[in-house]
């Protein structure tokens, strides 16, 4: 598992058809161990590629996401708003995608949300177009 997950990671920055093959063939292969499939998601949340918001918003709607399993936000949104280039777009996308799952979140598990806000602790660094 350990080199299928380094040739994820490395095909999670390329622009190839092999991508989206191998991210479901590994996800088919591993779908019943939780732990493996927060590392899938979170592959897919670190990704530099200009498509990353989508592809987290689309992992929302995956059987595998479940917005009450504080463990899989962790792995999607810990490992996006650690994503310098994407979460800090200066599209602000990264910050609108982060700031409505907070306030969703919010709603039945406070503690969760609080954590996820510490990802706007560094927001001044970063370009002012992505702040509105």
């Amino acid at each position: 598992m350990t080199d299928m997950v380094a040739g994820l990671a490395a095909l999670s920055r390329m622009d190839s058809p092999k991508r989206d093959a191998a991210f479901a063939h590994f996800f088919d292969r591993f779908a019943k161990d939780p732990l493996v499939i927060d590392k899938w998601m979170g592959l897919q949340a670190g990704s530099p590629r200009p498509d990353t918001v989508v592809r987290v918003r689309a992992l929302m709607s995956h059987p595998a996401f479940d917005i009450k399993n504080p463990n899989r936000v962790r792995a999607l949104f810990g490992r996006f708003s650690g994503n310098q280039l994407r979460f800090h777009a200066a599209d602000g996308g990264g910050y609108a995608l982060v700031g409505e799952t907070i306030q969703t979140l919010d709603k039945f598990n406070a503690m969760v949300a609080a954590r996820m806000a510490g990802a706007f602790e560094t927001w001044r660094r970063f370009d002012s177009n992505a702040r509105h």
